[in-house]
């Protein structure tokens, strides 16, 4: 009984995971409709995205996955790069099997 609710957590998991890492990406990715304030908001997302990155994933994964989404939103023209999702797929496709 203990395995069906462990297995039902985890979906529960991997679907909220996915869903959060979308809208933060798309969050991050708002800052291209304001051209003129873009820089200045970045400054602003890139330290909440690299501790949401952190807290969503644990470990080493979400401690690389922090600072490189930290150091993406801070860097002019990388807005477009999903980096919460590429760690949502890592942590649940690409590492899990």
């Amino acid at each position: 009984m203990t395995d069906e609710i462990q297995i039902k957590e985890t979906k529960s998991n991997k679907n909220r995971d996915l869903v959060l890492s979308l809208l933060f990406d798309g969050i991050g990715m708002l800052t291209y409709l304001i051209p003129v304030l873009a820089e200045f908001t970045d400054l602003i997302w890139a330290p909440i995205a690299g501790l949401l990155l952190l807290r969503m994933y644990k470990g080493t994964v979400g401690t690389v996955g922090g600072i490189i989404v930290f150091i993406e939103e801070l860097l002019p023209g990388l807005d477009f790069i999903p980096t919460f999702t590429l760690t949502w797929v890592y942590t649940y496709l690409i590492k899990k099997k």
